[in-house]
């Protein structure tokens, strides 16, 4: 029996483009490189096809987040030495030449590319909308000059690369924006969590998105403004359907 192939760079590069990605795009990636299957040269093959997709005048980002137990993420945070814990891809990403990461405590973001040094430089910042992972001395989690807000402002595409809307970090930025226009008109709002599986069932049947595989994996691809102005909108409308605490039947 033949063994199992192993995919390449060339091909997963070949699978990236034909998902849609183009030489310039600015990529968020959530990962499972399990899901890829084998691939010759590993994570760091996995890394070069993406890099290799977008071209120098690209820029992919990967979340390298501290997620031990919420009470110990600031006593562990050393930046910029604390591994990433969201997976083996995302912490050979971190230790990539020409890598840089924002410093937050719990939210940080590696960036590669053309405007990497901007998209992970304003993480310290106190602007925007706040959120329950606002820690001092680290800036606003999802505000205005962080990462994710920049991401969104900047045309970036989302890249599901074999994972589901769990991974979806772009929800915590819905519901940041949210409980900020609640909190505009009711002081006592409180922070509310959006069931992923329900927004997720949401933006598969009305979202823009491109389905393919690259090597073995499911992967799914979408703009992030419109993923977060369009949930955002329907959310808004809609808010028992999507948010924990106003679930009228158990998630699914």
């Amino acid at each position: 029996m033949d063994a199992t192939p192993e995919f390449s760079i060339d091909s997963l590069t070949h699978d990236l483009q034909q998902l849609g990605i183009v030489s310039g795009d600015v990529l968020w990636i959530h990962s499972s490189l399990r899901a890829i299957g084998p691939v010759a040269g590993g994570a760091d093959a996995v890394i070069g096809a993406l890099l290799a997709s977008v071209g120098p005048g690209g820029s992919v980002l990967m979340p390298v987040f501290n997620l031990v137990p919420r009470a110990r993420r600031a006593e562990t945070w050393r930046y910029p030495d604390t591994p990433s814990t969201t997976g083996y891809l995302t912490e050979r990403f971190r230790l990539w030449p020409g890598t840089v990461r924002s410093d937050h405590y719990s939210h940080s973001v590696a960036a590669w590319g053309a405007r990497s040094e901007w998209f992970v430089s304003g993480h310290r910042d106190q602007l925007g909308p706040t959120s329950p992972w606002d820690l001092q001395p680290w800036g606003r989690t999802f505000g205005s000059e962080s990462p994710f807000m920049r991401l969104y402002q900047s045309g970036a595409k989302v890249l599901m690369l074999g994972v589901d809307y769990n991974s979806a970090t772009f929800k915590h930025l819905i519901e940041t924006l949210a409980h900020h226009k609640n909190s505009a008109s009711d002081t006592h709002a409180v922070f509310d969590y959006l069931d992923p599986s329900a927004i997720g069932s949401w933006w598969d049947s009305h979202g823009s998105i491109r389905t393919g595989t690259v090597g073995q994996a499911n992967c799914k691809i979408f703009s992030a403004s419109s993923f977060v102005d369009r949930l955002l909108g329907e959310v808004t409308a809609h808010p028992h359907r999507y948010f924990a605490s106003k679930m009228t039947q158990p998630r699914a």
